[in-house]
């Protein structure tokens, strides 16, 4: 802890609060472990609480891990200089946004981009509201961020359409930096410092049908609809009428948080890998999930780490972390051109790119790289490679910031409050619409009312009535 400048007393460390709406265990999804993997750099420099709104299960020496619900999660945010928070945190807490704490939006994942595919598994009216709801949520912590963290350059051009719409790149904004690094930068999904080391069989001699003598290909993550496994069953297929010792392992089908559901996709590749007669030969699932520090296992039993796609808005802007995974494994990589890592391959021969949809180039891919290519010599590539990817690395400006945070330069001209005070003062703008109106009205009808009153004592009078024959005529010469 270094000393004050101007007290010559020791600085007090940050309160850093880190919320994730993922699950915090021994088996964790994409955010769950970005937040674990953050909290563990940060807390170096900092006082962390890493909090779950849905369920921690994990302890970690260097800083203090919670559950919390509503009031819990109030508490925090009480004690903390700054949040990290991702995605639904601020949905489910809109009040969050109300704080004084200087608050990172980690927008690393475009949810709405994904909800695209996820959502058609829902039926179109349940898919429209998750596009506006994920829409809304972004928008709400945009309007309210201080600092915005991102997963590529790609991410951070959409983002800054997304602030720029929000009125975001604003002339304080700029002023402090021109190149708004200040309000959104980048910092990925990093690669583990330590090298690999295996302890145990993951797969081969592990799973039926899987042996020392297999090369096998691994795709390392969940399948979600956004994903092509189904070129990749079929290219497998064709490539194990020449190579039957090619071996396809999905290494996770269950996600570990109970509230995101077997996607379509899932149950499409296990249709086709029974229907082809692969399931139990050369495809192989692994109906759960694998636990994080547990992966190394597997990925280190594979020779090969693969991930496809189909072409559309959500390849074009994601952030593929399971290839970090192989790069941090030293895998050859096969993927679909498209995404973000494509070109990486590419520039760097860390392996092949192939065409959306292509079962014949996939199938000659996979081949050249098990069975012809130099496989030691790209591996080391592969692992040179990961070594500039680390997480220290990848955290680099996250810690730039922190060691001096603050609000945005537009922080004192926004508006910022929650979605629900917002809506409250909506009703509560059109009751007085409302009431005022009932005054109008009830004006309205007192006059109705004296009108009425005249008209009948007119009807009734005795001029009028002896005057009735004349206008009989009148009428009638108007008609004419």
């Amino acid at each position: 802890m270094s000393d004050s400048p101007r007290t010559g007393e020791p600085e007090r460390r940050h309160r850093l609060l880190i919320v994730t709406p993922d699950t915090l265990g021994r088996k964790m999804g994409g955010p769950a472990i970005r937040a674990w993997e953050i909290a563990r750099r940060l807390s170096a420099s900092a006082e962390v609480r890493l909090v779950s709104i849905k369920d921690a299960a994990l302890r970690h020496d260097d800083f203090r891990v919670f559950t919390a619900d509503a009031d819990e999660l109030r508490g925090h945010v009480a004690w903390s200089d700054v949040i990290i928070a991702q995605g639904e945190v601020f949905s489910l807490h809109p009040w969050l946004v109300e704080s004084d704490a200087v608050i990172v939006v980690d927008a690393y994942d475009p949810l709405h981009l994904e909800v695209l595919e996820s959502g058609k598994d829902d039926g179109e009216e349940a898919r429209r509201f998750l596009v506006d709801y994920c829409v809304e949520m972004l928008s709400t912590q945009l309007r309210r961020a201080d600092y915005v963290i991102c997963a590529s350059e790609k991410q951070r051009d959409f983002w800054l359409g997304h602030l720029g719409a929000l009125g975001r790149l604003s002339p304080e904004n700029y002023d402090r930096d021109h190149s708004l690094r200040a309000l959104i930068d980048v910092v990925p999904f990093g690669v583990p410092d330590e090298d690999p080391v295996q302890t145990r069989r993951g797969i081969r001699g592990e799973v039926d049908g899987i042996d020392d003598e297999d090369r096998v290909i691994i795709w390392g993550g969940g399948v979600y609809n956004w994903f092509d496994p189904l070129t990749l069953i079929h290219a497998v297929e064709l490539l194990s009428r020449r190579q039957p010792r090619v071996k396809l392992y999905f290494l996770g089908m269950k996600y570990p948080n109970p509230d995101v559901h077997a996607s379509r996709m899932a149950a499409d590749a296990l249709r086709l890998a029974e229907d082809t007669g692969m399931l139990g030969s050369h495809v192989f699932f692994n109906m759960d999930w694998v636990d994080y520090d547990d992966r190394v296992n597997y990925l280190l039993d594979a020779d090969l780490g693969v991930s496809t796609h189909s072409l559309h808005i959500e390849t074009a802007f994601s952030f593929r972390t399971r290839m970090l995974d192989y790069l941090w494994a030293g895998l050859p990589l096969v993927a679909t051109d498209g995404d973000g890592f494509a070109a990486l391959i590419r520039d760097n021969g860390l392996g092949r790119v192939v065409p959306p949809g292509d079962v014949e180039a996939l199938a000659d891919a996979l081949e050249a790289l098990l069975f012809h290519q130099d496989a030691e010599a790209i591996r080391e590539r592969v692992r040179a490679y990961a070594r500039e990817l680390t997480w220290d690395h990848a955290l680099m400006p996250l810690v730039e910031f922190l060691k001096d945070p603050r609000h945005a330069a537009d922080h004192q001209w926004l508006r910022y409050e929650s979605p629900d005070a917002h809506r409250l003062r909506h009703i509560e703008s059109l009751e007085a619409t409302i009431l005022e109106s009932n005054a109008s009205l009830g004006e309205a009808r007192e006059d109705a009312d004296r009108v009425r009153r005249e008209l009948a004592r007119v009807l009734d009078s005795t001029s009028w009535r002896a005057s009735a024959p004349l206008r009989a005529v009148g009428r009638l010469i108007r008609r004419r």
